[in-house]
C-alpha cells in the first residue's frame, strides 16, 4: 500500500525523512558553538551579564553576588522540600512494613485457630516420616534429658519463623492476583515505576547513604562540587582607564576594559586569568608564573636541595599589593573558550534516549 499524508507511516523500511524526524527529539544531540555563544571571561556563569560585585567558587567559577546568594537560597529551600517528601516516603515504607507482619500474625494466628478447630489440611506433608527401626520403640518411656522444656527465646524464634512464611505466603497471592490485572498506567499513581523499591529506597535515605551528597552544588559546569557561602571569594578586575598610564580602580561609567595589573595585557577569552585568594586580584597567567610563583631555579641559584627547601618555605608574593599567598590561594578562573577547537569548549551536547521502533 503507498503512502500518503494519513498513512505515512505503513511502509516496511525506515526512510531518511522518517530518520531525521526521529533524530529531532530522540538520541544525544550535538551543537557547535561560535563565538558569539561563549561567555566572556567576566560575565556571571548564570545571568550571564557582566557579573556585579563578581565573586567565584573555589573551582573558579564567576558569579554575581547577587545571583550566587539567590542561587544558593533556592537550592536550600529545595534541599528542606525533598527531605520532608523522603520522611513521608520514609514513614509510608514503615506503615507498610508494620501492616505487612500485622496481616502475617493474623494469619498465623488463623491458621493455628484451623488446626484446633481440625479444619487444617492434614500436616502428614511437611512432617518427616518415622523410619521403620524407630517404630517398634513408639510408646516407651522417654529419659528425662529429653523432656519438653519451654524456651522463650525458642518460642520468639519459631513465630517470627512462622510470620515470615505468612508473609511470604501473603506476597505470593497478592503477585498472582495482580497478574491478570492490567492499571491504568496513564495515570501518575498507577505507573508501573511509582512504586519501585529502588525510587522509594534512595528517596527513603534521606541523604545517609555514601553515595548520596545532601547539600548545594555550583551550577557554573563542569564537575560537581559543592557550593556555600563561606566559600565564595570576591573578585577585583584592574581597569585601564584612557588617558591615564596603568592600571587603576574602575572610574566612571566607563571604565575601559579589564586589563593585568602588572602587565597591563588586555583580559578576554584568550588570556588564562589566575585569582590571588587574600587580595581577589586577577593577574595573568604570564605574570603569575614568572613573577608570582616562579621557577626554583630562577628564583634561587642555590643548589637544588637548598633551592626546594627555601622555595618551600617562602610564600608566593602578589605582584599588586605584596601579600603573602600559598599555593592553594592562586585559583585559576574558569573561562569558556574562543570559538575556535583549540580555545575551550567548542561544542555542546545534550543526552537522550535513543529511538526504538
Amino acid at each position: 500500500m503507498t503512502k500518503h499524508s494519513k498513512n505515512n507511516t505503513a511502509s516496511s523500511i525506515f526512510s531518511y525523512a522518517e530518520y531525521q524526524k526521529a533524530s529531532a527529539e530522540y538520541g544525544t544531540k550535538r551543537q557547535r558553538l561560535g563565538n558569539e555563544s561563549m561567555r566572556r571571561f567576566d560575565a556571571c556563569s548564570l545571568c550571564l551579564q557582566t557579573a556585579r560585585e563578581p565573586v567565584c567558587c573555589k573551582d573558579g567559577h564567576l558569579f554575581c553576588k547577587e545571583c550566587a546568594v539567590n542561587d544558593l537560597l533556592s537550592q536550600k529551600k529545595d534541599l528542606k522540600r525533598q527531605k520532608e517528601k523522603a520522611e513521608q516516603i520514609r514513614k509510608e515504607i514503615e506503615a507498610q512494613v508494620e501492616q505487612a507482619k500485622a496481616a502475617a500474625r493474623e494469619r498465623v494466628l488463623q491458621d493455628f485457630e484451623r488446626g484446633q478447630l481440625g479444619l487444617a489440611a492434614p500436616p502428614s506433608s511437611s512432617l518427616p516420616a518415622v523410619p521403620s527401626g524407630e517404630s517398634s520403640s513408639a510408646g516407651t518411656k522417654r529419659p528425662f534429658s529429653t523432656a519438653f522444656e519451654f524456651s522463650p527465646s525458642h518460642v520468639s524464634d519459631l513465630v517470627a519463623q512462622a510470620e515470615d512464611a505468612a508473609a511470604r505466603a501473603i506476597a505470593k497471592e497478592q503477585a498472582e492476583a495482580a497478574k491478570g490485572v492490567l492499571p491504568d498506567f496513564w495515570l501518575p499513581s498507577l505507573t508501573p515505576t511509582f512504586g519501585g523499591v529502588a525510587a522509594r529506597d534512595v528517596l527513603a535515605a534521606g541523604g545517609k547513604s555514601s553515595e548520596l551528597k545532601i547539600g548545594a552544588m555550583c551550577r557554573g559546569g563542569g564537575d560537581r562540587h559543592s557550593f556555600a557561602l563561606k566559600d565564595l571569594i570576591p573578585v577585583k578586575f584592574s581597569y585601564h582607564v584612557e588617558g591615564k598610564e596603568g592600571a587603576g580602580p574602575k572610574e566612571g561609567k566607563d571604565p575601559g576594559e579589564a586589563v593585568c595589573p602588572s602587565c597591563l595585557k588586555k583580559l578576554s577569552n584568550n588570556v588564562i586569568m589566575f585569582l590571588m585568594k587574600p587580595c581577589s586580584h586577577v593577574i595573568c597567567r604570564t605574570c603569575t608564573e614568572t613573577l608570582v610563583r616562579p621557577p626554583p631555579a630562577a628564583a634561587n641559584p642555590k643548589s637544588a636541595p637548598e633551592a626546594s627547601k627555601d622555595n618551600k618555605e617562602e610564600a608566593h608574593v602578589c605582584v599588586v599589593c605584596d601579600t603573602r599567598l600559598k599555593k592553594k590561594d592562586i585559583i585559576e578562573l574558569k573561562r569558556e573558550g574562543t570559538g575556535f577547537a583549540s580555545g575551550g569548549l567548542a561544542e555542546s551536547r545534550r543526552g537522550g534516549i535513543s529511538f526504538q521502533g
